[in-house]
């Protein structure tokens, strides 16, 4: 069920009426909200409802014992059980094939070849975001940072629908407080809600679908036959599509939480505006590079307890590791360690920079990153690394002459890169004005803007990156 589609605005509509009609009573009104979570993840697939309501169950008894539990081995012990189980999940889904294939590659590389079973295994929509979700729980009570939670919350945080199959990565502490108490609306949340739900419905259904299928996808499909301007255009492009595909879920399911009284962490602040790429990461995905910063880089590598050539190698590890929990290609280790080679090679200059040395002014700065980054994608994107090596050789040669974009895809790539340059809390801006409006004519407003989008939007929404992950 998308977003930005007549199915889930009846789903929503339906939803918002039923939870806030039972709002007298709060465990009715989280329950009632569950069931409908679950509705909304059975719609792609009912079998894998119960993996989720099983990952709800693992993590709250893992959890529970941990808490109750004085005897600091066992409680280390059922930690490290419950995250092995969790990365068991999120590993047979996600990367057995992935192994198998690799395992036959290296047997008939050594020259026992054997024909491996072939076996076709359904990734879960989401599976990598409550996965994460459930780990950084247990540690965080492991850690006494929260207290356990009860199976009605832990389960909610787990399945709430608005962050569910792409995030954010919504932690228990962020959560979990908000569930004691029965929610409530304000002008405030309702006005910032409805326009990030806009502005997340214009970037995914004009700028990020315009681009996708009528340039991006066309020509990475078909390298050979695009002229180096184009290639570089189309790299540009899928810079801004993803940024604005990954964006918009974030910023709707942002404001469809708050619609139902609940407040999510900030997902984006304008990345590509960032001068280092350290900067990139606290502005993009904040709450994966957040998550990889506290549970893998620190807690589990030592962040930055050591020597500089030590904090490079957990820099490196933390990249690398966080390229493949986008999939299980090599394409995203590359993508990986590309940004964990940077991060250790600014550490480096931070450390080693020759005295008297001039630091790099903010603009070059930018302008570095945002083609480090845009570097990267073209192996993200990329279905192969053959792939992406044949992109980079027609950047640097093709002979194919003249420029297939089109006057409004040039436009589109440029909007999207000339809103970074916009005040970084324009949005808040907005909607303190907008609340003051009295509610039929914020209203209708909204809904007119809904329709000109509409009206705007070009052949249909493709389903979100990240639902893939």
């Amino acid at each position: 069920m998308l977003f930005p589609t007549l199915t889930f605005g009846l789903f929503f509509l339906v939803a918002f009426c039923v939870v806030w009609g039972a709002s007298r009573s709060n465990e009715w009104r989280k329950i009632l909200l569950l069931l409908a979570s679950w509705v909304f993840y059975g719609a792609w697939d009912w079998r894998f409802v119960a993996l989720l309501i099983l990952s709800a169950f693992l993590n709250w008894g893992a959890a529970r014992v941990i808490a109750g539990s004085e005897d600091a081995a066992v409680r280390k012990r059922v930690m490290i059980v419950g995250i092995i189980a969790n990365l068991g999940i999120l590993g047979f889904f996600k990367y057995f094939g992935f192994f198998l294939e690799q395992l036959g590659d290296l047997l008939s590389a050594v020259g026992f070849a054997r024909d491996l079973p072939l076996v076709q295994i359904i990734l879960p929509v989401g599976v990598s975001f409550f996965t994460f979700q459930g780990m950084s729980y247990l540690v965080d009570v492991y850690k006494r940072r929260v207290p356990a939670a009860s199976l009605l919350d832990i389960t909610f945080l787990m399945s709430f629908f608005p962050h569910l199959v792409a995030g954010p990565i919504v932690r228990a502490a962020d959560l979990v407080p908000q569930l004691r108490t029965t929610p409530k609306l304000d002008r405030g949340m309702v006005a910032m809600a409805m326009l990030l739900i806009v502005w997340g419905l214009f970037k995914k259904a004009v700028v990020a679908s315009e681009l996708a299928t009528q340039f991006v996808d066309p020509v990475f499909a078909d390298i050979a036959g695009h002229s180096r301007i184009d290639l570089a255009l189309a790299a540009y492009g899928y810079a801004v599509q993803i940024y604005c595909d990954f964006s918009a879920y974030s910023d709707m399911a942002i404001g469809i939480a708050a619609l139902f009284g609940y407040r999510f962490p900030r997902n984006f602040d304008q990345p590509y505006r960032a001068a280092s790429l350290q900067d990139f990461w606290r502005r993009w995905h904040i709450s994966l590079s957040s998550w990889l910063r506290d549970y893998l880089y620190i807690d589990a590598l030592g962040g930055n307890r050591g020597g500089v050539w030590y904090i490079c190698r957990n820099l490196m590890i933390t990249m690398l590791l966080g390229g493949l929990w986008h999939g299980a290609k090599w394409t995203f280790l590359i993508w990986g360690g590309l940004h964990g080679g940077v991060l250790a090679i600014e550490r480096l200059w931070r450390e080693y920079r020759p005295r008297g040395w001039p630091v790099l002014p903010t603009w070059l700065g930018i302008l570095v990153t945002f083609h480090i980054v845009t570097l990267g994608w073209i192996f993200f994107r990329s279905p192969s690394f053959a792939d992406a090596i044949a992109y980079l050789r027609g950047m640097a040669g093709s002979p194919v002459a003249g420029l297939s974009a089109t006057p409004l895809q040039l436009v589109l790539i440029l909007f999207g890169l000339a809103i970074h340059a916009a005040p970084p809390r324009l949005m808040q801006g907005i909607a303190v004005r907008v609340q003051a409006w009295p509610a039929p004519i914020l209203g209708v407003a909204v809904g007119v803007t809904i329709l000109l989008i509409d009206a705007m939007r070009f052949e249909g929404v493709a389903p979100f990156i990240y639902y893939q992950f």
